[in-house]
């Protein structure tokens, strides 16, 4: 199958040599190899730093345009010199494609140098200001105010894209990255073949190709797949750490299970992990006793997926944490809420993520729930079970989502009452309803002879500005619909 780049390329070469050999800034023909190696990677530097990126094309005499072909040895070793340079000369590393095609019945070597998206490309050997660029069909340094705007040009790399791994061969990537389970999460066959695999884990931006010399693992790739996180110096710290402590403080550890594999491949047997160490009620369900978790798997797996989301990665040193105590559970990971996140909205807002691949993915993967609606099915499974409000709170540099045991009305605080009206008034508000006394009375699993209780919560969470009256020409409490503040 010829590549997607071929025809541009022989447009251009023709273009170049007829009918007066003439040189173009995005295609430069030489005879073979030049033995300068500052000189390559020169021309690497600009032609990873032009739109659409540029070509060099072997076989053709220097000076006349005349076609005198290469042979695959010649071809080869200029493709390995090439490769080379461009990961070692050259930052930040380029990417180069190529192919040997008959022009007029003659085997030239077309090489691809792509555009970079992160820019200036520059020599390794200096400073961005050995930045080089294509003007008038030759290669020259950049200007200070054409550094300038390569850098307006330029595209931040997000964190999932960079390499975690120095260059690997085909068998290491294989024996590196557990492609079998990707594969089941989605509901896929595995490939027959090595080629067929490879290619799909570029295309799902797990691995990177680097031209003929072997590939780099990206963060999201180690991330979602590794059998080992460990294997990957810069990642081993963000596995997920797993620790049960005895009674309701951290005074004594009771066992803690680090973790090691990738997040996707490693997700549901996490769960199930987690969820033997629980406490269990017992109930009777058609006739027999049962076992059943105090918490809801639907927030367990939403509460655990938006810690490995939304963590900041560039918080070294520190990763997602799962702390079991024996009347609550908490997940944690580094970073902050995103300036534009508030705490008090996070239940069904417009979702936003430092590390979108990995969160679309996560959905992809059926891991987690659709975008902005993870929190709302975790609230929604919470007051099904009938657990006190879950608490959302922000350390120095942390973010951290409590989930506690059942606790009966008159056990909750009452800032617990309030919070547990306002996330109640959340999901009927989403669901074209409104919070009613009777409404918030059933979450509370209370009795009809309790409704003046439940007022008063109503009473305090308005007073607080937490909820509003859905209909504020309504003057009667009994049958009163409330939504939230922000509603």
């Amino acid at each position: 199958m010829i590549k997607n780049w071929i025809n541009r390329a022989i447009a251009l070469l023709e273009h170049s040599l007829q009918p007066m050999p003439q040189e173009l800034n995005e295609l430069d023909w030489k005879e073979t190899l030049s033995p300068n190696n500052e000189k390559l990677a020169r021309h690497l530097s600009a032609f990873a730093n032009l739109p659409g990126g540029g070509f060099m094309v072997f076989g053709v005499e220097d000076s006349t345009g005349k076609l005198n072909g290469i042979l695959q040895k010649q071809a080869t070793d200029i493709i390995e010199k090439l490769s080379s340079l461009g990961r070692d000369t050259v930052t930040p590393v380029i990417k180069l494609d190529h192919s040997i095609e008959l022009f007029q019945n003659v085997p030239l070597l077309f090489v691809f140098v792509t555009e970079s998206v992160t820019k200036p490309v520059h020599l390794k050997s200096g400073t961005i200001e050995n930045t080089y660029i294509r003007s008038g069909g030759t290669t020259r340094k950049a200007s200070r105010q054409e550094v300038g705007g390569l850098l307006l040009n330029s595209k931040t790399p997000q964190f999932e894209e960079l390499h975690c791994s120095s260059l690997k061969s085909e068998q290491e990537i294989l024996n590196l990255l557990d492609y079998r389970s990707i594969f089941k999460l989605l509901n896929k066959p595995v490939p027959q073949n090595n080629q067929e695999i490879l290619q799909w884990l570029i295309d799902e931006r797990m691995i990177e190709p680097i031209d003929g010399a072997g590939y780099y693992v990206t963060n999201f790739g180690a991330l979602a797949a590794a059998h080992n996180l460990h294997d990957f110096d810069s990642l081993s710290r963000k596995s997920i750490r797993l620790i049960r402590y005895e009674g309701v403080n951290k005074l004594k550890t009771e066992k803690e299970y680090p973790g090691s594999k990738g997040y996707a491949i490693g997700f549901s047997g996490l769960i199930s992990f987690i969820r033997a160490l629980l406490p269990s009620s017992e109930i009777i369900k058609n006739a027999l006793r049962t076992e059943t978790s105090v918490y809801p798997e639907i927030a367990l797996r939403e509460i655990i997926a938006n810690a490995l989301i939304h963590q900041d990665f560039t918080i070294r040193g520190s990763g997602p944490m799962i702390e079991i105590f024996d009347d609550r559970i908490e997940v944690s990971n580094p970073g902050k809420l995103l300036p534009t996140k508030k705490i008090d909205r996070l239940i069904r807002t417009t979702p936003e993520s430092r590390n979108e691949i990995l969160a679309a993915a996560f959905r992809r993967y059926n891991i987690c729930e659709e975008r902005g609606s993870g929190f709302e099915k975790a609230v929604a499974a919470i007051e099904l079970f009938g657990l006190p409000p879950l608490k959302f709170s922000e350390t120095e540099n942390s973010f951290r989502v409590i989930m506690y045991s059942p606790r009966k009305f008159a056990d909750m605080t009452v800032e617990e009452r309030i919070e547990a009206a306002y996330q109640h008034s959340i999901i009927k508000y989403f669901s074209s309803g409104g919070l009613t006394n009777t409404s918030l009375r059933e979450r509370f699993r209370m009795h009809e002879k309790q409704r003046p209780q439940v007022s008063l919560v109503i009473k305090e969470a308005l007073r607080l500005g937490k909820i509003k009256p859905k209909d504020p020409n309504n003057e009667s409490t009994k049958f009163a619909e409330y939504i939230p503040y922000w509603g």
